[in-house]
């Protein structure tokens, strides 16, 4: 069971780092981070390139948060999608808890 995780921003560079950090620290780690920039015009960008590899950044022009989730869902190459917020923080067994109940009850 794999997962990507979807991070939509817009302007939060003083919080993003810290939602991605969250992701990052998971006990079961997600196959890929993905931030969509939805047209910051702060320092998110730079902010974020500490990240390296290990997060995918894609830029859009600023349309809003269902339009970044949406940029974020056509670049996910996971069965399964998790979002999080940019002001956001995940417990440290998030995902686990996660696969842990799509296994318990795979109807849903």
């Amino acid at each position: 069971m794999q997962f990507s995780v979807i991070i939509p921003t817009y302007n939060r560079a003083d919080l993003v780092c810290e939602a991605v950090d969250s992701v990052l620290a998971q006990s079961e780690p997600p196959q890929e981070i993905i931030v969509v920039d939805d047209g910051s015009t702060d320092d998110t960008q730079q902010q974020l390139e500490k990240f390296g590899a290990a997060v995918k950044v894609v830029h859009q022009e600023n349309s809003g948060i269902s339009s970044a989730r949406n940029t974020g869902i056509k670049h996910a190459r996971c069965e399964w999608l998790a979002f999080l917020d940019s002001d956001d923080l995940w417990k440290r067994t998030k995902i686990a808890q996660q696969k842990e109940s799509l296994l318990e009850f795979p109807q849903y």
